[in-house]
């Protein structure tokens, strides 16, 4: 049994920015997972990718990260382009991986599986229904909002959302794919929405503009704290809910929860790649 399981793909990244254009492994799984190298609960990761960038999950497991590698026939390739204001983005496709299964995840136990799939089919319905019977699902939903169209990624509609949704506890969103996801314009309406399809907390994050959580009726705003030097906005949001959930599992309410993780996101916003960072670091900043 560990405390917080996360399942997702490990990609291959290009990302360009207006200062700079970095090749590097990325993904929700990946940034995600970097802070538990330095946080007292028991993690695993779950990924796949090719034989060929094993050296990716090699970095993680030198890092003292414990990662469990379902086989795929290849990795997913994604190119992040970054406008001059880092809150905004277009990303193109290349390659993709296999989609995961309810065998890879048979014997993982967790107390909170955070799902962090990239494309639509990375992670299927039957396979949050499995999970959720074993323990409570946390769930990033930027994949299932993901259309590829000739190698370009555009915003769409999930079809199996109320399905799926139906079997999550804990959802993390920006106030974009909020709006897409439920139709909605207005953000707190659309998180209310949400929870009458079963979610338990909402996370919303919006850049440097800060986050908002929606629990049991209440929102809770969060700020954003103002980097020393803004180096590389990749993997923030990823690495926000890593510090999220780690404060949840460790008994922190939404709030105490949410200044944490913002305050997580900023020392990641400060340094190029994961947060690769100590604990005291974002104390530090909170204080």
């Amino acid at each position: 049994m560990v405390d917080i399981c996360c399942v997702g793909h490990i990609t291959s990244d290009k990302v360009v920015t207006s200062n700079s254009t970095m090749y590097m492994p990325g993904g929700t799984a990946y940034y995600f997972s970097f802070p538990f190298a330095n946080l007292d609960v028991k993690y695993l990761l779950v990924t796949a990718l090719a034989q060929a960038d094993l050296r990716y999950v090699e970095t993680l497991q030198e890092q003292g990260i414990e990662v469990q590698v379902q086989e795929s026939k290849h990795t997913v390739c994604f190119e992040n382009v970054y406008e001059e204001n880092t809150d905004f983005r277009t990303q193109f496709v290349s390659q993709k991986a296999d989609a995961f299964t309810e065998e890879a995840l048979l014997e993982v136990e967790a107390k909170i599986f955070h799902l962090g799939p990239l494309l639509a089919g990375d992670i299927s319905v039957s396979l949050i229904k499995a999970l959720a019977a074993k323990g409570r699902v946390s769930m990033d939903v930027q994949g299932y909002l993901r259309l590829v169209k000739d190698g370009r990624v555009y915003g769409t509609d999930w079809p199996e959302k109320q399905q799926a949704l139906a079997y999550v506890d804990i959802l993390k969103a920006d106030e974009t794919e909020l709006r897409t996801l439920t139709g909605v314009e207005d953000i707190r309406e659309a998180a209310a929405l949400v929870t009458s399809w079963g979610v338990k907390e909402v996370v919303i994050t919006n850049g440097s503009q800060g986050s908002m959580i929606y629990s049991a009726g209440e929102f809770y705003p969060v700020p954003a704290f103002p980097p020393a030097n803004l180096v590389d906005a990749t993997g923030c949001g990823d690495t926000y809910m890593a510090g999220y959930l780690y404060q949840r599992i460790k008994g922190a309410d939404e709030l105490q929860a949410g200044c944490f993780a913002a305050a997580l996101a900023t020392r990641k916003l400060e340094s190029a790649g994961p947060f690769k960072g100590v604990i005291e670091d974002v104390l530090a900043l909170l204080d």
